[in-house]
């Protein structure tokens, strides 16, 4: 469920509203492209997965520590902090990130495959929950940092349990050729080796096999393989306090064929590969919070209609404000914010103003009759857009508002031309 809803225009027309404030209100306070972001939202999609782990282990220690690379804007951080989410991060601007919305260093897991030496430096210095080793290079260079610092850090060996899944190539992390942990062999002696050194503190084992993941299948194969991993690791007499499972849990795309499962039947999966075994619990969901929390509104420019019969609604969104249509083949609903006569629809290739044929949204997308200055919402635009934006073709990031009851404030404004072209200072010699 999500709070961007119909309801009668200022005309009488049926027009989409996030929850008590009108999207066309926003786009003519702000402009256009804006992202809008549903506080009620964020709220409900975090609280129904924590309280569907809870209810399925009661008595569990459970730590749901958000993936901030779906969004990382503060205050959609803090929403969440406020409600005891913790944070998954894989950088050092992640983690200053979470700590500046609130959320306590113990709630902070550190993971990526390259992390820095001034990365790690910095985790430790913090005390963060873990940091997820992913190599033995990173393990051998994580025990020095410590030494010199006189730490103990807390580490999780993260594990590539050859389990593929994902909506994408490009989002599934957990088969063997992919970058990301260590095989389970290696994790054996890694762990025994972190646990014999004075200055790591290996305390569980974690994965992560994808992300958009709409079959419980491919998870329960890699938990319950973890499973294995723990029991083998306690067997050898090594003490394994936490297994984290990370995230990648399927949400609907709106109109799209994909049907991932509930959050309540995702727990009771866990709860059932988990059954008897007496450890902690880790999950780090992402797009499942903020993907269906936030829109992407934006602005027709024109409609171009080809001799031959194709047509072009050309929006003044591009592919550097959600990129994932271009990288991924992802699918987004797109509606209009206010809605129509009831006059036929139009099969119309929805395409921005960037200089690349890539610069595409959809292809053939039944739409009702468009004309210039028509608002169009992209829907499951809260994860992965923003935070993945960027400034190709020197068009300014788009502001970022979100929205509670009927109140909004935008979060992220649009930079000015002036404010860009000042970061790049020409050298002496073109002054």
């Amino acid at each position: 469920m999500d709070h961007f809803q119909d309801r009668p225009g200022p005309t009488g027309a049926p027009e989409l509203w996030c929850e008590d404030v009108p999207l066309a209100e926003i786009a003519e306070a702000v402009g256009t492209p804006v992202y809008v972001y549903s506080t009620a939202t964020l709220e409900r999609h975090f609280t129904v997965f924590r309280d569907a782990l809870q209810a399925a282990m009661p008595g569990r220690r459970l730590l749901v520590a958000y993936a901030v690379k779906a969004n990382s804007n503060l205050a959609v951080i803090r929403t969440l902090a406020r409600l005891g989410a913790g944070a998954d991060t894989v950088s050092e601007g992640e983690i200053r990130r979470a700590l500046a919305a609130g959320v306590p260093p113990e709630r902070i897991v550190f993971s990526g495959v390259g992390k820095t030496d001034a990365e790690l430096a910095f985790a430790i210095d913090q005390g963060v929950c873990e940091i997820n080793v992913e190599a033995e290079a990173e393990l051998e260079r994580l025990a020095a940092i410590a030494e010199a610092r006189g730490a103990r850090p807390a580490i999780a060996i993260r594990v590539n349990p050859d389990v593929g899944a994902g909506g994408h190539a490009k989002i599934s992390t957990g088969k063997a050729e992919s970058k990301f942990g260590v095989s389970f062999s290696e994790a054996r002696r890694l762990y025994a080796r972190a646990a014999a050194s004075p200055f790591l503190r290996p305390v569980g084992v974690a994965c992560h096999i994808g992300s958009q993941i709409t079959d419980l299948a491919p998870l329960e194969a890699a938990f319950t393989r973890m499973r294995g991993l723990v029991e083998d690791l306690r067997r050898e007499g090594l003490s394994v306090e936490r297994l984290d499972l990370g995230g990648g849990l399927g949400v609907p795309y709106f109109d799209a064929p994909e049907a991932p499962p509930l959050p309540s039947i995702y727990a009771a999966m866990v709860a059932r590969v988990l059954d008897g075994l007496d450890i902690d619990l880790a999950f780090e969901p992402g797009r499942l919070i903020v993907a269906n929390a936030g829109v992407l509104v934006a602005t027709a420019i024109h409609v171009h209609r080809r001799a031959e019969g194709r047509s072009f609604l050309v929006v003044d969104a591009a592919m550097n404000d959600l990129l994932r249509p271009t990288l991924y083949e992802a699918y987004h609903g797109i509606r209009p914010v206010r809605s129509g006569n009831g006059a036929p629809e139009e099969a119309m290739d929805v395409v921005g103003p960037v200089c690349e044929t890539g610069d595409t949204f959809a292809r053939d997308r039944p739409l009702p009759p468009m004309a210039a200055g028509d608002l169009v919402a992209f829907q499951s635009a809260g994860a992965y857009g923003a935070s993945m934006s960027s400034e190709y073709n020197s068009r300014p990031l788009i502001p970022e508002v979100l929205v509670s009851g009927d109140r909004f404030s935008v979060i992220r404004r649009r930079p000015t031309f002036e404010e860009m072209l000042a970061r790049e200072p020409l050298p002496d010699w073109l002054g």
